[in-house]
């Protein structure tokens, strides 16, 4: 006999939340918010709206699952499970955090304040979670697998995400590495590069929303933005700077299929984070080699 699914209701500490735990009681972060010119009653409103929507969505699980919650700082310790649904329950950039610890579980996305976030990655409201629940159990509804990207050093670590990852310095200092594209470059191009830079960002389609988008913008790329679906990144270097040792002729390009973008490292140390989740990270010393391309792993979306 098979298990019965188990919900896992995927949230995080709201803003109100942090404030009571900073300054102690509702009186002092209401003191606190007024001296920088900001009324504690919006933020506690938020707070009520999320924990009401985090409620109704326990409440439309059906009676035969199991069920479990995970707050986000608790995501790289919590043991997803093959038969698990995840109900993400929150803001756009939640859904990302979740994804890179899943193997294919399908995720349903719920947004408790409509026109707060953007939806594109939370797309239903809460009304409907009992409904999603029950598709996602018959394998009914449709199901988008949208193209994550990983890292894997020679060492075997290994990370992964769902819109970007980022190699470069922990702090603002400068990363030091030679590149080298997944393929031959253009005669035009070296076919690899020492480079000093800010570091580099390789993007997914979802990613292609946020920063990527900023990057390519930034940079004038002529290169097509990846859909989400596509199973296609692209890559930028961050302020490179040409120097006698150092070069700026490799500073965009584009993965498909098994390409892989290869960075040796040739400082003291880099790191590698994915989705802004800097306190889970690859911790890269020199002459490391890590190589950047597509996930084998989905995120397989309730749409």
């Amino acid at each position: 006999m098979s298990l019965a699914p188990r919900a896992v209701l995927v949230h995080r500490t709201t803003e109100y939340e942090e404030l009571l735990a900073r300054h102690g009681t509702h009186g002092q972060a209401a003191f606190f918010l007024a001296s920088r010119g900001r009324a504690v009653e919006e933020v506690a409103e938020r707070h009520h709206r999320t924990r009401r929507a985090l409620a109704e969505v326990t409440a439309a699980v059906p009676l035969a699952w199991r069920q479990t919650r995970v707050e986000r700082a608790d995501l790289d310790r919590f043991l997803f499970a093959p038969e698990d649904v995840v109900v993400v329950v929150g803001q756009d950039g939640l859904v990302a955090n979740a994804a890179k610890y899943l193997a294919g579980q399908p995720v349903v996305g719920i947004d408790t304040d409509p026109g707060r976030n953007p939806g594109v990655l939370v797309r239903h409201r809460v009304a409907d979670a009992a409904k999603l629940l029950r598709a996602a159990e018959a394998g009914a509804g449709a199901i988008e697998e949208l193209t994550m990207v990983e890292a894997v050093a020679d060492d075997t670590q290994r990370l992964v995400a769902l819109n970007e990852i980022y190699l470069g310095p922990p702090t603002h200092q400068t990363a030091r590495y030679r590149l080298a594209p997944a393929e031959a470059a253009p005669e035009s191009q070296p076919a690899s590069e020492s480079q000093a830079s800010s570091g580099v960002v390789v993007g997914t389609g979802t990613g292609a929303t946020g920063w990527l988008r900023s990057l390519w913008q930034q940079a004038r790329s002529g290169l097509a933005l990846p859909a989400p679906a596509e199973r296609r990144l692209l890559w930028f270097v961050r302020e490179a700077w040409p120097s006698p040792t150092t070069g700026t002729g490799l500073v965009e390009g584009e993965l498909t299929a098994a390409q892989r973008l290869r960075l040796t490292i040739e400082t003291d140390r880099l790191v590698a984070f994915g989705d802004g989740m800097e306190t889970d990270t690859l911790s890269l010393t020199w002459g490391q080699t890590v190589r950047v391309g597509i996930a084998e792993t989905s995120l397989r979306l309730l749409g």
